[in-house]
């Protein structure tokens, strides 16, 4: 079945005339994200926009929306007045399935524990012309790019790791809720024209490296915000060598480095991979536009001219990488990180090997884990960590099983979890003596931060290739180095594992019975979306208040963050994804991940209405409920990781007004704003110090707010002193009348009341 093929014909037929028209603007030849991009906006142009300063308005393709999320952007998009979506959208039950013994009775449980979860994301799917794929039929990302993404397509999608698509040539981004909302109700998204990085790949890939080690590398080199505000565009004779789902792995790691999204031109594997996923006329409609879906070669041959930054890889001298822990851009070659392990002190015993996730689950990559597996067999080898492999999607899980892979786990003690994000999430109930104990376990997922995995702040999490990381798993010792060391048998014998093989596509082709896909309805007008008054997982929302028309003045410090603050600091995964529908209930895990500047603790700030320490959520709500806003200081990269909008949305609900950073992540600036919160940073970051736990914080300039026109935070401390501070802004104007409304949801409900 083809997807939206004559959308993708009608993108197709008009892109030569909007490239042809984007060159005479821009004056010069195009880099592929430039076509695309120009070949989106919602609006013609008499102007070329500039990289990293003007906002534009684009008209994506197509939306994706993982179960999680989704529950989120649906319940605002049931508010906006649309009786259909506007653009081709889907819902993927991939996020609330917990691991913890293996596919079959963990997907049963998820069934009963999240059934009226379930019933109204299938329900509002229904009624609103959406797609539905239901639990287990497979990851967002994997299912995507089995069913949806296109070359030189536009696509948003309410998770971070959206990008995946790029592997097929798409512009893939990650979005809020809100962003999706705007989409889906026929409105213009907008989006700070990206900047852009060229990596050049050159050489060929050999022996124990994968395609997953460039983007560890390149992680090494951009470090987790260098990608920020910018598209990674990966090209040469090397990218054409790396397969469509290499591809894919490369892009959807690019979450880890803040890019707006990864892509690769499109070539020969994707259209071995279009056609071996039943996408022929797709193949064939793109091969037809090559030159529109790469690149020009002038862009070719002096890369440095059309790119802000450039990078290039030999692929052929490229080593295996470990990154981590606790950090994805912590990057070692496997020739040093036996050495690292040592020299830090991690633990050397590797306890949980996990192979899978929307990163690194394709044919391709299980083939080649699997290549590993069956040699433990025949050198008489056993797993001696635990050992977990999380298919990608049912297609994927079907034919591997069909074509023995996953027996050749089985019989080196693999377990086999359900095609779902699981403990790349922090979805799995693991299985450990003492949760406080310094552990290491090893993924070929994509981050790593503290607790990510298992909710466990002692947890050393690495990231590595599926084939490192089983490798490491027969080992169960991460000074082992599979390149060069020798292993001891069941026999005492002195072994050695061979370089890993694998194929690209099944010789045999994809095979599924049931792929879990439910059509909507025609005509949704007469389903019923219900949602419990009582209930605990779901609740319809309210407004958010409109600005009141005056400086905001008496504000409370809650929080000054230190360090790192993700959004799983902000808005934890694991055990709260259950209540993503319900605001009010989710917002008690409001920076309980946070760690607190004065007191260097998690969870615990001054009141200063009672001057006793609490929980953030609890001393939040006692400012709200006497009619008092606060104010959230940060560092660096503030918000980086997931696409969570409840990151945004929970300080919102709980009458937090402004959040004040060193440095945000773009993904969490923009869902601030949507939500009509304050995002500005210290135009000195050193006035991050003056901030004090007992202040009293007043914002002045709101009046006048207007884009580049910087704001003035007044600092009241408690000896009477005070410190004026300036704070610049990102807001344009259509931003600052989100701000004004109370988010942009309460502009477009507007729109459509007027209609």
């Amino acid at each position: 079945m083809v997807f939206d093929l004559d959308l993708i014909k009608k993108v197709y037929a008009g892109m030569p005339e909007k490239v042809a028209e984007a060159r005479k603007l821009v004056g010069r030849p195009l880099t592929l994200a430039e076509k695309i991009l120009y070949a989106h906006l919602f609006l013609p142009t008499e102007k070329a926009y500039e990289r990293g300063v003007d906002y534009v308005d684009f008209t994506p393709d197509r939306v994706a929306m993982q179960d999680a999320t989704a529950q989120m952007a649906l319940l605002q998009f049931m508010t906006c007045g649309r009786a259909k979506v506007a653009v081709p959208s889907t819902v993927h039950c991939d996020h609330l399935i917990q691991a913890k013994t293996g596919a079959q009775e963990d997907l049963k449980t998820a069934n009963e524990v999240n059934k009226e979860v379930y019933e109204f994301l299938a329900s509002i799917s229904n009624k609103y012309g959406i797609g539905f794929w239901k639990p287990g039929a497979g990851i967002i990302h994997q299912v995507v790019l089995e069913n949806y993404a296109f070359p030189g397509g536009m696509m948003i999608g309410t998770d971070s790791h959206t990008p995946n698509a790029g592997g097929l040539g798409m512009i893939a981004i990650g979005v809020g809720g809100a962003d999706a909302v705007d989409v889906m109700a026929g409105l213009p998204w907008e989006l700070k024209m990206p900047k852009l990085i060229g990596v050049k790949l050159t050489g060929k890939m050999n022996g124990w490296t994968s395609s997953k080690d460039v983007i560890l590398k390149v992680a090494g080199i951009l470090t987790v915000k260098g990608g920020t505000g910018a598209i990674v565009e990966y090209f040469g004779e090397g990218a054409d060598s790396l397969s469509a789902t290499g591809k894919a792995t490369i892009c959807n790691m690019g979450a880890e480095i803040g890019a707006t999204c990864s892509l690769f031109g499109y070539d020969e594997k994707m259209a071995a991979y279009l056609t071996a996923t039943g996408r022929e006329e797709v193949a064939v409609a793109a091969t037809q536009i090559k030159e529109y879906l790469r690149p020009d070669e002038e862009v070719y041959a002096d890369p440095a001219k059309y790119y802000d930054q450039l990078i290039e890889i030999n692929l052929d001298e490229l080593e295996p990488y470990v990154n981590g822990p606790f950090t994805p851009d912590l990057a070692w070659p496997i020739s040093k990180f036996a050495e690292a392990v040592k020299a830090n002190n991690w633990p050397e015993r590797l306890e949980v090997a996990l192979i899978g996730s929307c990163t690194n689950s394709s044919y391709e990559d299980i083939s080649r884990s699997a290549s590993l597996a069956k040699q433990a067999v025949d050198k008489k080898l056993k797993a001696k960590a635990e050992f977990t492999i999380t298919p990608g999607s049912e297609v994927v899980r079907y034919t591997i099983e069909k074509d023995g892979f996953l027996d050749t786990f089985y019989k080196i003690g693999g377990v086999v979890l359900a095609n779902a994000c699981g403990p790349c999430i922090g979805q799995w109930a693991r299985h450990i003596d003492d949760p406080k104990r310094k552990n290491s376990i090893i993924t070929s997922f994509n981050r790593n931060f503290a607790k990510r995995n298992d909710g466990l702040a002692s947890t050393h999490a690495f990231v590595a290739s599926p084939e490192i990381v089983t490798a490491f798993a027969i080992a169960g010792d991460l000074t082992f180095n599979p390149l060069k060391d020798k292993l001891k048998n069941e026999e005492g014998k002195e072994v050695m594992l061979d370089e890993p093989t694998g194929v690209e596509l099944p010789p045999k082709g994809f095979s599924v019975e049931d792929a879990g896909y439910t059509a909507p309805a025609a005509d949704g007008s007469g389903v019923v979306v219900k949602v419990a008054g009582d209930s605990q997982r779901l609740q319809l929302l309210e407004p958010f208040a409109a600005w009141e028309g005056t400086d905001l003045k008496g504000l409370k410090l809650l929080i000054k963050a230190k360090g790192k603050c993700t959004t799983d600091h902000i808005s934890m995964a694991g055990p709260w994804l259950k209540f993503r529908g319900h605001l009010d209930n989710i917002s008690n895990n409001m920076l309980i991940g946070a760690v607190n500047f004065f007191n260097e603790e998690t969870d615990k700030v001054k009141n200063q209405l009672t001057g006793e320490y609490g929980a953030v959520p609890a001393t939040q709500r006692t400012y709200k409920a006497k009619g008092i806003g606060s104010v959230v200081v940060g560092d660096e990269n503030y918000g980086e990781g997931s696409s969570r909008e409840h990151a945004a949305m929970e300080p919102r609900h709980l009458g937090v007004r402004a959040i004040v950073v060193r440095s945000f992540a773009r993904i969490h600036e923009t869902n601030l704003k949507k939500q009509g919160m304050l995002a500005l940073t210290f135009a000195n970051k050193e006035d991050y110090d003056k901030v004090q736990e007992d202040d009293s914080i007043d914002f002045i300039g709101l009046a006048s707010f207007a884009p580049g026109k910087p704001l003035t935070m007044v600092l009241n401390h408690k000896d009477g002193s005070k410190d004026e501070v300036t704070l610049n802004h990102t807001y344009n104007k259509q931003q600052i009348e989100w701000f004004k409304a109370g988010g942009a949801l309460n502009v477009i409900r507007s729109q459509f009341a007027k209609k």
